[in-house]
């Protein structure tokens, strides 16, 4: 059962994280096709958006290995 737990938190994690990578790169696209002379500044935010999801994802997997050393 606590391996179940500690699944459910990976998981749990990569598809939040998935979900909002996506979301990001949409509207992204979406910025970058209305107003096309600021993309420079739309990819810069875009990148350290996409590294704050990543560290959240991270996290998670981190969380995971806590709670399987404790089984």
């Amino acid at each position: 059962m606590e391996y179940l737990a500690v699944a459910f938190a990976v998981a749990l994690a990569a598809i939040g994280g998935g979900i909002g990578m996506g979301m990001v790169g949409s509207k992204a696209a979406e910025s970058i096709a209305r107003q096309p002379e600021a993309t420079g500044e739309i990819r810069t935010v875009v990148l350290i958006v996409l590294a704050f999801i990543e560290t959240l994802t991270i996290y998670g997997l981190l969380i995971a290995f806590m709670l399987l050393g404790r089984i």
